[in-house]
């Protein structure tokens, strides 16, 4: 709606997952009896997002059951990366005025009081984007957190791209974003596929973002846990054995 300033959401919910080794869509596995993408749905409603975009692909009518009439759904039909999955979501969003946040519907544990701090950091009208970021003993396949001298975010690099000395950076991307919708919208149209996976990277936009006189900001999340995302059954076991307290907590 124009001239609407609300916090709005989209959440990437297209990817089959083929290490989950199943026919099901990877954010409809279960999380303590509930399908990881309810997760991500309920703790954005809980942190005040009403108005929010699901993007699907792989098997997307059975996502779409599950999430019901009060989630909007786009289709992602080529998977060609996160920059393109958001891409599908301009005819919604494209208009709006305010902030949008960016989620993954693998990442079923970050809280609605870490996406409220999200929306907090995207106050300053200086700040064109956020991130939210974790520290991981094991880095490997996340997308490091370059800063800056002062602290903001600089780039984000995906493992495949790093440098040997990037990739010892401990600090990795969740997934997890807000930022100006009209930056955000005009920044995907900037980006391209000449990268190691030939996909258009999502984070590629905080390039345009900084270029366009605005602040990225980095936020590191306390608890690692609530950052991690599903890619296979046996990372779905630990996470129902390390989470089980925080789930039963909500």
């Amino acid at each position: 709606m124009k001239g609407d300033s609300a916090i709005k959401a989209i959440v990437l919910a297209a990817g089959k997952g083929v290490r989950m080794q199943s026919d099901l869509p990877k954010v409809l596995h279960t999380l303590a009896g509930k399908p990881l993408v309810l997760h991500v749905i309920e703790n954005l409603r809980m942190a005040g997002v009403e108005n929010i975009v699901t993007v699907v692909g792989y098997r997307g009518e059975l996502v779409a059951e599950v999430l019901g009439p009060s989630v909007k759904v786009v289709w992602q039909r080529e998977q060609l990366g996160t920059g393109h999955a958001v891409m599908q979501a301009e005819k919604e969003f494209g208009a709006h005025t305010g902030n949008v946040i960016i989620a993954c519907g693998d990442v079923p544990l970050l809280s609605a009081e870490s996406f409220s701090r999200l929306q907090e950091d995207m106050c300053d009208p200086k700040t064109g984007a956020a991130v939210i970021t974790m520290l991981q003993d094991n880095p490997h396949g996340y997308g490091r957190i370059i800063r800056d001298a002062d602290g903001s975010l600089l780039r984000i690099v995906e493992e495949k791209d790093a440098s040997d000395e990037e990739r010892t950076i401990s600090e990795v991307n969740t997934g997890t974003y807000a930022f100006k919708t009209s930056l955000l919208f005009e920044g995907l149209k900037t980006i391209g596929t000449d990268n190691a996976q030939g996909e258009y990277y999502l984070p590629d936009v905080i390039g345009h973002v900084r270029r366009s006189g605005f602040l990225v900001k980095a936020r590191l999340l306390e608890n690692a846990l609530e950052g991690s995302g599903i890619n296979s059954q046996e990372e779905l076991r630990r996470l129902e054995e390390e989470a089980a307290s925080i789930v039963a907590g909500k």
